[in-house]
């Protein structure tokens, strides 16, 4: 009975546990654009094409025509210990006039302590530096734990900034607590003001920074292209991964609710639904560990077109996720032969896919068509 109920599962009509891939549709092929990267954690293109990489260890490259560039000047200092360090980066929406940058980090406080922070910067003409940074936002209060700092960049339609946060792995509960940014969504403005159409501005037991809460983990999210919603991706524990689509002021459940279990096979929680707490779009058991994500909206995979690419490091794929409006239809897992931990995943310019290796010697590398 055991294969009828996982099919059931994929029928679901909130969520979804993953189950064997199915075949590859087009072949691929992968490039290594650039390798020599330590632990490369997020990407952004620039204009012209040339990319963005930031390394966890703290520094900032610049990839173009297939060279690595010297660390660029000016990016804060990082707290780079287990998880955390130089995480995630955006370009501003309006960088073709101000020439913006936007990177989160693992921020060091006082008494050994850490928090997710977001910094912003302004790149010089020749791409080597940033100047002018300044910090616009700080995860409150900071803890001493080196993991689950988060943490996604995500510009609306509306040119307000989401920024996803961690629990910090010992404080999960505080991902409930509205008094506090651990485990949550957040939305401010550019310059690190908040939205007043934001879901708690005014209330006097929540920070008004606040866009929905009772996340545990989130390293994967992106603002799908047609409906402009922010959609994300956290960790599970042992099992529990979710698909989100993060809606003002909700509560999607960690640690109250969740498909996984701890680490050591004990219970977490109440079970996994309970009113008040949203359901996921979709879930992994086991986990698969996701990291990075993209919607495809390219002409170079015409049968990958609307579908969104996951990252995954335990799992060491690349997840394709079919969807139809908010639900998710299918999962494909590709390039499991990379055996690699795939950090990131971005659309190019170019329409091609690509993916950022999470090791002391990570690699840049580009998915294409096969010829």
């Amino acid at each position: 009975m055991r294969p009828l109920l996982l099919a059931l599962a994929l029928f679901a009509p909130v969520a979804a546990q993953a189950q064997a891939p199915a075949p590859a549709n087009p072949a691929l092929a992968v490039d290594t654009v650039v390798s020599g990267l330590a632990n490369p954690w997020g990407m952004a293109f620039l204009p012209d094409g040339r990319i963005l990489v930031t390394e966890r260890p703290g520094r900032l490259r610049l990839v173009a025509d297939g060279r690595l560039s010297e660390p660029l000047s000016g990016v804060p200092a990082v707290r780079a210990r287990g998880q955390g360090g130089l995480l995630d980066i955006a370009l501003d929406p309006d960088f073709a006039q101000n020439r913006a940058v936007y990177l989160s980090f693992a921020e060091e406080r006082p008494g050994g302590n850490g928090a997710t922070a977001v910094a912003r910067g302004v790149l010089n003409e020749a791409a080597t530096g940033l100047s002018d940074v300044r910090v616009i936002w700080r995860q409150e209060p900071a803890y001493g734990g080196p993991n689950h700092w988060g943490s996604r960049l995500v510009f609306g339609r509306d040119k307000t900034l989401f920024i996803t946060t961690g629990d910090r792995f010992t404080e999960k509960e505080k991902a409930q607590d509205l008094t506090e940014t651990l485990g949550k969504v957040v939305r401010i403005n550019r310059d690190g003001s908040i939205p007043r159409d934001n879901p708690f501005v005014g209330r006097s037991d929540a920070k008004p920074e606040i866009w929905s809460y009772g996340h545990r983990n989130i390293q994967s999210a992106a603002l799908h292209p047609e409906s402009g919603r922010l959609w994300t991706v956290e960790h599970g524990a042992r099992g529990g991964d979710e698909v989100n689509v993060p809606a003002a002021g909700k509560n999607y459940g960690w640690p109250v609710i969740t498909y996984g279990v701890d680490y050591s096979g004990l219970r977490i929680g109440e079970g996994t639904a309970k009113p008040g707490m949203e359901q996921p779009v979709f879930y992994w058991d086991p986990s698969v560990a996701p990291s990075g994500m993209t919607f495809y909206t390219g002409d170079a995979f015409p049968a990958f077109k609307g579908s969104a690419f996951v990252g995954a490091l335990a799992g060491r794929v690349l997840v394709r996720l079919t969807l139809s409006g908010e639900r998710v239809t299918g999962e494909e897992r590709l390039l499991g032969n990379l055996n690699a931990r795939i950090r990131d995943v971005r659309q190019g310019p170019d329409g091609f896919l690509y993916l950022l290796t999470d090791a002391a010697n990570g690699s840049l590398l580009r998915v294409r068509p096969a010829r």
